[in-house]
């Protein structure tokens, strides 16, 4: 069978059309790998930031004078902040060593900027 010139610049045409698909695919595909790292890292950036904020604001107060309802040791400690809900799961611990206060937030899970901690002196 001998073919005409049309049906070989179809031919043609269909290659270089899967050439191109291909080509956009991998392009896009890179794109969206891009993306969503991004997106982790701005996930992971936002929720410390918060986890800073509230521990912060929290060992303001306790250099305030609340330390005092604390015995030495290491202890739970509720924040009263509103912004916790929007904390991944994970935990705040005080611990009470002599004059020095130390307070962290630990996230139960990696990937979510880290553990946040301050550490003061109280008078």
């Amino acid at each position: 069978m001998v073919m005409t010139r049309p049906a070989r610049r179809r031919g043609a045409i269909l290659i270089e059309l899967t050439v191109a698909i291909g080509i956009l695919t991998v392009v896009l595909a890179a794109f969206a790998v891009a993306c969503h790292s991004d997106q982790r890292a701005l996930r992971a950036t936002y929720t410390r930031a918060i986890a800073i904020e509230l521990v912060d604001g929290e060992m303001e107060a306790l250099l305030a004078g609340e330390w005092r309802a604390y015995s030495e040791g290491v202890h739970a400690y509720k924040v009263r902040g509103d912004a916790a809900a929007n904390l991944p799961e994970g935990r705040f611990v005080l611990t009470v060593t002599g004059p020095k206060l130390r307070l962290e937030w630990l996230p139960a899970a990696s990937g979510w900027g880290g553990p946040v901690i301050r550490e003061a002196t109280h008078q």
